[in-house]
């Protein structure tokens, strides 16, 4: 926490002008991993006493740079406005920087824009997603995860999601030899078969073996469930295309992250080479990256991140665009991203027209004792809490138990290499 006073940023001609005379009086960062990855919370405080508000700024690999935007830049700034003018501090606090953008400022800006809807849904008595016009929706359609290998021990997996109420499940699948996204349980076992295949990518080994596969989880399990896949942005275009065409027998939900933000050019190509759904965007940082892909129809969902795009003053405006040109949301929701972004994207989830689909990681023990009222899915879906405010608390002392690890471990997940030694997109 900075105690600073703000200096640079002018007041609003009509600041002051309420009579009750709301403030920020204090911005506070904190720093936990009960989930493993680090979470950073932000706290907002108000003149009120007991009132409040929580936002996620959560990064995993640049943690600590993003703390100091809150705590060095954004926090001193905010102090002494008034948290009800959240579009007038959004702006401020964006254009402050000059060279605005990127995904720490955004995870930053998220970070303090969150906890100001949760402030304003709590001083009115309200769920936030009756700020955001109410509900559109009872709940959030959720979808989970599952790994393996054959297409057999595949099947049984997705079979045991659908028994717990999912009707879509991400299907991702071991590639004998090489690293594969989303195949890592965690244990020593993994941990070593991991160290043994030397961590390196085989692009046309997983492409010979991911579309036979997914295609006989389809056989096996039916037309009863959807399936999804996750590339996670490790193909060159000419391999995109070639998977789009050679997964059509899969009939899956979408296709995500066929392509690396800097090749969403190709996004049309890729539509042209079959009929797999795609979806993209959970590392778009900013929501004019979106908007060439939702006006060309060239994608089917997009995967926005509430915390790194900014919050959600963007991301609801992002959302009210998808409407117009016929393109569904499916937010971000693995681990690292805190329950407190969870609990903001679910309200803008069930507020949306738009929205499609959201993906739900399950929560550990202690990440639940740290943030009292976290959502989980349940049943499949996701349900937003009906108290005042985003319904999600966050517990310090909780938190003091269970510190992160140095600042580059979680980075070891992503320093990824091809057969040749090149570095390779993780």
């Amino acid at each position: 926490m900075n105690d600073t006073a703000p200096t640079v940023l002018a007041r609003a001609p009509w600041d002051g002008a309420r009579p009750d005379r709301l403030r920020v009086t204090a911005v506070r960062t904190f720093l936990c991993a009960p989930q493993g990855c680090p979470y950073l919370i932000v706290r907002v405080e108000t003149s009120e006493p007991g009132l409040y508000g929580l936002g996620c700024a959560s990064d995993p690999q640049r943690t600590l740079a993003i703390r100091s935007i809150v705590d060095d830049y954004l926090g001193p700034l905010l102090v002494g406005r008034d948290p009800r003018d959240i579009e007038d501090v959004h702006r401020l606090l964006l254009n402050s920087a000059y060279w605005r953008g990127g995904s720490l400022t955004g995870n930053a800006l998220a970070g303090v824009d969150v906890a100001l809807w949760d402030i304003k849904a709590k001083a009115a008595g309200v769920p936030l997603y009756d700020l955001l016009g109410g509900r559109a929706r009872q709940a959030a359609t959720a979808y989970t995860h599952v790994s393996g290998g054959d297409s057999g021990e595949l099947a049984e997996l997705v079979q045991a999601a659908v028994e717990e109420g999912f009707g879509h499940v991400r299907v991702q699948v071991n590639v004998p030899g090489a690293d594969a996204y989303g195949t890592h349980t965690g244990d020593e076992a993994e941990a070593a078969a991991l160290a043994a295949r030397d961590g390196r990518w085989d692009g046309e080994a997983y492409l010979r073996l991911i579309p036979r596969t997914l295609a006989a989880v389809r056989e096996k399990v039916g037309d009863g469930v959807e399936l999804l896949h996750d590339v996670h942005e490790r193909l060159t275009p000419a391999q995109a295309r070639r998977l789009v065409r050679d997964l059509e027998p899969a009939r899956l939900f979408f296709l995500e992250d066929a392509l690396a933000p800097e090749d969403a050019a190709y996004f049309p190509q890729l539509r042209a080479a079959g009929t797999v759904p795609l979806a993209v965007g959970e590392l778009f940082s900013d929501p004019a990256q979106f908007v060439p892909l939702i006006a060309d129809r060239a994608i089917d969902y997009a995967r926005i991140r509430v915390p790194t795009l900014g919050g959600l003053t963007p991301a609801r405006k992002l959302a009210a665009a998808c409407e117009l040109f016929g393109v569904q949301l499916a937010p971000h929701g693995p681990g690292d991203v805190s329950p407190v972004g969870r609990a903001a994207t679910v309200a803008l989830d069930v507020n949306a027209p738009s929205f499609g689909i959201q993906e739900a990681a399950w929560f550990t023990d202690a990440t639940r004792e740290v943030f009292p009222g976290a959502l989980d899915a349940r049943g499949g879906v996701l349900e937003p809490a009906e108290v005042p405010g985003l319904g999600v608390d966050f517990d310090e002392a909780a938190a003091r138990r269970y510190p992160p690890t140095a600042p580059l471990e979680h980075d070891r997940w992503a320093l990824l290499r091809n057969r040749d030694g090149s570095a390779q997109r993780p």
